[in-house]
This record gives structure tokens, C-alpha cells and sequence, in this order.
């Protein structure tokens, strides 16, 4: 399943960056996730991004495999997907 990642927010709050990425499957499912990055002079946009990802990675991973069986016709009198 391929898995679109697009920002949906990336702002200051304190002396943290909230990043936030919307993650939507080809299903057309979407999953909401942010993320807390501390504030580190010289760091590139594209560096927090990248960190807050990976932070949240687990997550949206867990996520996508749950929505795998979602849009799936379901047999019940064969107990498989058709």
C-alpha cells in the first residue's frame, strides 16, 4: 500500500517545532499525526521534518496496517476477503 505524506503543520510553539503530517493511503483513508521537535539553531526545515517522521513512524506505521482490511469486500459465508 503506498502511503502519501504531506504537511498539514509546522509552526513554534515555545521552545519546541509542532510538526504535523496528514498520511493518506491510495484507499483515500487519511491519519492525522503531530509531532514535538526541540528548537535547535542551524537546523533546516526539511531536519525537523525529517525528525518529527521519524518519531512519529511507528505510529502511522501501526495505523496503515490497521487500514489495510478497509474498502475490502468481506464472504461471510466464506470467512475470506473477496
Amino acid at each position: 500500500m503506498a502511503l502519501e505524506y504531506n504537511i498539514k503543520t509546522f509552526l513554534t510553539e515555545g521552545t519546541d517545532k509542532r510538526i504535523g503530517f496528514m498520511v493518506k493511503t491510495d484507499h483515500g483513508e487519511s491519519f492525522a499525526i503531530d509531532r514535538l521537535i526541540p528548537i535547535v539553531d542551524g537546523k533546516t526545515a526539511e531536519q525537523y521534518t525529517q525528525e518529527a517522521l521519524a518519531a512519529a513512524q511507528d505510529e502511522i506505521d501501526e495505523w496503515a496496517s490497521d487500514s489495510g482490511s478497509v474498502g475490502k469486500k468481506f464472504n461471510p459465508s466464506t470467512g475470506s476477503f473477496v
